[in-house]
């Protein structure tokens, strides 16, 4: 795959000052009515920490996490600017105390 045609996975870690259950269903809320069926999407799932799996290694710094595949670069940075992706950050970004982005080229097998 090309880079210009190769999936990108961009997944977000959402930590809040608040993560009471109102204000977590709330960003979850905010997600599927704000960041589910851009153009471009070939896979999107929004949830929470699974607090019950606490390896050593399991990261729970985070509250809640988004998980979109695009199908290409060109996907992901059209989104960026979506008028509802950035209604999303308005709205939702007083609650957030941390954000981390991961994004990835995805590699086929």
């Amino acid at each position: 795959m090309t880079a210009s045609n190769q999936q990108l996975s961009h997944m977000v870690y959402f930590t809040l000052h608040d993560a009471s259950p109102v204000k977590v269903q709330e960003l979850l809320s905010a997600c599927h009515k704000y960041l589910d069926g851009h153009p471009g999407t070939v896979y999107f799932s929004v949830g929470t920490l699974n607090r019950d799996l606490a390896r050593p290694v399991n990261d729970h710094g985070y509250d809640v996490v988004l998980n979109i595949v695009f199908e290409s670069r060109q996907a992901h940075d059209e989104y960026q600017t979506q008028p509802r992706h950035l209604q999303f950050i308005e709205e939702q970004k007083p609650n957030w105390k941390q954000v981390r982005v991961f994004d990835s080229d995805l590699v086929s097998a």
